[in-house]
């Protein structure tokens, strides 16, 4: 009996299922933990898409809603939370709050155009996330959070761009006020291709984006604003006349006209010299034009939307074609040219309007609606501080 209990304590047959059950433990449990932190990996991508959503909402309706409005039923704020909690996060829509939602002071543009959006899923907001395996070493819940940031920082290149260009917004001293058919002077007279005039005791006065004051386009004041725009003979500096200029170099009736009808891709920077076309253009502005309107006929214009802003409705796309950008030029510059008696006064990109078109006469006249307008922020191009034009995008 001695000898067979000897034998049996030497026998390490079956000894292997010991280890081999150990192991399968700790590799469940580790494997378990991985289904945990896999899982908490995923939930803080999916709140770092819910805040990244919120703030590009936010900052989207900044441009497009109202650039002032920040108060806790306001567009921006909304919007924010709204396209915050609609990209869940385990499963679950985060919690959001309008304090959740700020506006940091952008000490690059010295403007309130940055958008900050918290998302949560914590024990502090009774909407933890659950575990597995944790709840067996005491951890039933984990807290989830992100937080991210995205600007509408003023942009300053645009593609698609409109073949006209009108003159940037200024301050008007010979009318009593700023109107459409105002014009920019600087001397007693003034034309293309004129050399006489003394200087204007109180000549009008422009200061471009970027400097302190601008006098500008604004979406505060603008948007929904109506021009009728007309050709121009470039003998005048006025706001209802436009310049028709070639993209791209490429010159020419057809291609001046399908630049109005299609999008040409050419960026357009800001600080770009724009070279003039020359010729009747009344034609190709006219067909050019209803082609772009054929491509969006029902959208509208509704005065009714955005306060009394109004926008556009109807469209069949996200974004109507119809709406466009305009480059605008210096007309200070343009101005000092013709004074000068340079035979082709300059026309130099200082910003960018959004505009809905509405209809085209016989005789070439674009009627349309300033409208926001999104674009590019380029380091290659001067800064567009105090612009018309936004371009949405992240920065944390």
């Amino acid at each position: 009996m001695m000898k067979r209990f000897r034998r049996l304590g030497r026998d390490q047959r079956g000894f292997s299922f010991v280890f081999v059950g150990v192991s399968f433990m700790a590799f469940m449990s580790a494997s378990t933990l991985a289904i945990d932190l896999g899982m908490l990996m995923t939930a803080r991508a999916q709140a770092q898409n819910s805040a990244d959503a919120g703030a590009l909402a936010g900052a989207t309706a900044l441009v497009f809603n109202s650039f002032t409005d920040r108060t806790a039923s306001g567009p921006a704020v909304s919007g924010a939370i709204s396209a915050a909690q609609k990209n869940a996060v385990a499963s679950q829509a985060p919690s959001v709050t309008p304090d959740d939602v700020t506006f940091p002071l952008d000490t690059a543009t010295g403007e309130y155009d940055i958008v900050e959006v918290s998302v949560y899923r914590t024990t502090a907001r009774l909407n933890p996330v659950g575990t597995l395996i944790g709840r067996i070493f005491g951890t039933d819940v984990a807290d989830v959070w992100a937080t991210a940031r995205a600007t509408a920082y003023p942009a300053n290149e645009l593609s698609c761009v409109l073949p006209w260009t009108v003159p940037d917004k200024w301050i008007e001293k010979q009318d009593p006020s700023w109107s459409p058919s105002s014009s920019f002077n600087i001397a007693e007279t003034q034309g293309n291709h004129s050399n006489a005039g003394a200087p204007l005791a109180n000549p009008d006065i422009y200061i471009p984006p970027g400097q302190p004051n601008p006098t500008g386009y604004s979406p505060a004041t603008d948007v929904g604003v109506q021009l009728v725009l007309k050709p121009s003979a470039q003998n005048a500096v006025t706001p209802s006349m436009y310049n028709a200029w070639n993209i791209g170099g490429i010159t020419g009736a057809d291609e001046y006209g399908e630049n109005i009808g299609t999008c040409n891709s050419t960026p357009v920077k800001k600080g770009l010299f724009m070279t003039p076309e020359t010729g009747n253009m009344v034609g190709p502005t006219k067909d050019g034009t209803q082609e772009l309107i054929d491509s969006d006929p029902d959208a509208v214009w509704d005065t009714a939307c955005n306060k009394g802003k109004g926008c556009v409705r109807n469209s069949d796309f996200g974004t109507s074609p119809r709406i466009r950008a305009i480059p605008l030029y210096d007309p200070a510059v343009y101005a000092a040219d013709q004074h000068s008696g340079k035979s082709q006064p300059s026309l130099q990109v200082v910003n960018y309007l959004g505009f809905f078109i509405e209809s085209v006469d016989g005789g070439g006249a674009v009627r349309g609606r300033i409208t926001p307008i999104t674009g590019k922020f380029s380091k290659s191009a001067p800064s567009a501080t105090g612009g018309f034009a936004r371009a949405i995008m992240l920065v944390k």
